[in-house]
């Protein structure tokens, strides 16, 4: 069973604009307050990083889509790297305070067709030294001396040593390249910006740019304005959706339905 933590944690300001975005703590992709507590039947994420858990993973995703291994493979990445990121990148965007999500402090299900991510107890979180946290010598957490370095510490620990061994993972074990996956990574990024974007200070679009700069990532997406003006996300590479039996081609994808 997952255990609910006390909104006096560190991550209290995560879980608590997740709850505004999404409107509940029952989320499809996170359990409630972010952190796992038993850990019984969840595995580390270090499993997909080094490729051993991959096996399972894309033989779920593979019944779930009923498509081919590259597609699933695609569209199963597209749905953990939303997940997995989104407390990295709202808690720095809400408060300023970041989730180190290095692979061995992400825990993972996948059982039932649906992919569900959790954090270790493990798991540290990055703050300034303004941030109150800083003050309570606490072995949860790491004072970091600005802005820029925060940003590193996102980047190292949620791309360099989380996503991107998997992506390269699966593009090892399937016909996938990586500037595809990881233009998952960027939409997923850009997306839960603007979904949480009543919930966050200052414009999603200055937002966004920051988050994607320091990831290496803004060359795979675009910001364009939709019909009512609000930033809409354009990919510039495909999660595959189109191939499904039944294709699907989604809002922001650089394919254009003929």
């Amino acid at each position: 069973m997952t255990t609910l933590v006390s909104d006096t944690t560190p991550l209290a300001p995560v879980s608590e604009t997740l709850r505004r975005a999404f409107g509940t703590d029952d989320l499809p992709g996170l359990v409630p307050n972010l952190i796992v507590t038993d850990e019984v039947g969840w595995r580390s994420a270090t499993e997909l990083a080094d490729g051993s858990g991959l096996p399972d993973l894309l033989a779920m995703a593979t019944r779930q889509w009923r498509a081919a291994p590259h597609t699933a493979a695609a569209l199963v990445f597209k749905a953990y790297a939303y997940w997995a990121a989104l407390p990295a990148l709202l808690g720095w965007a809400r408060a300023q305070r970041v989730p180190l999500l290095h692979a061995g402090d992400v825990l993972v299900r996948y059982d039932g067709g649906q992919v569900r991510i959790g954090l270790a107890r493990s798991v540290r979180v990055a703050v300034l030294p303004a941030d109150p946290l800083a003050l309570e010598h606490r072995p949860d957490v790491q004072v970091v001396p600005d802005e820029a370095t925060l940003l590193r510490a996102l980047r190292v620990s949620l791309l360099d040593q989380h996503l991107a061994p998997v992506v390269e993972a699966i593009s090892q074990r399937v016909r996938l390249g990586t500037r595809a996956l990881l233009g998952s990574v960027a939409s997923g990024a850009a997306y839960a910006i603007l979904r949480a974007a009543d919930a966050l200070p200052g414009p999603s679009v200055e937002t966004i740019d920051t988050l994607l700069d320091a990831l290496g990532l803004a060359d795979l997406v675009d910001l364009v304005p939709g019909p009512d003006g609000v930033p809409t996300v354009q990919r510039r590479t495909c999660c595959l959706a189109f191939t499904l039996p039944q294709p699907k081609v989604c809002s922001g994808c650089c394919i254009r339905p003929s």
